[in-house]
């Protein structure tokens, strides 16, 4: 795929560090419950951590109790949706759609009227203060 912002891999390893270039880059997991943002609830905008897209609004996070930042629904048109069907089951990753980064995972389980749950490594991304 084309993104808006394209790096190379060694550019995106020396900008992002081992840890976030393993997660974004990789489409690795960060563990549950570890991230700064899982129980963060400050009023502004998450930005993805690779390039700054706002990606998701304080007022659509919610506390799934799954260990990870959860959203209901993500800015529009800022997300990315892509089938998963790495570790033996069907899932929908969720990319930045401005320069490819990995997110986490989109369910259908969500508890708000969106029923929608944007499960987001909290290495994916940056919080901006409103």
């Amino acid at each position: 795929m084309k993104y808006p912002i394209e790096k190379t891999e060694q550019e995106w390893r020396e900008q992002l560090g081992n840890e976030r270039y393993q997660v974004l880059r990789q489409k690795g997991t960060e563990r549950p419950h570890t991230g700064a943002y899982n129980l963060h609830f400050e009023k502004g905008v998450y930005c993805c951590g690779a390039c700054n897209e706002p990606l998701f609004e304080s007022n659509s996070k919610f506390d799934a109790h799954c260990g990870w930042p959860s959203f209901d629904e993500s800015i529009p048109g800022k997300v990315e949706y892509i089938t998963d069907t790495s570790h033996g089951m069907k899932r929908t990753e969720i990319l930045c759609a401005n320069c490819g980064s990995h997110l986490g995972h989109v369910f259908d389980d969500g508890p708000t009227e969106t029923k929608q749950r944007y499960c987001v490594n909290s290495l994916s991304i940056d919080f901006k203060d409103k």
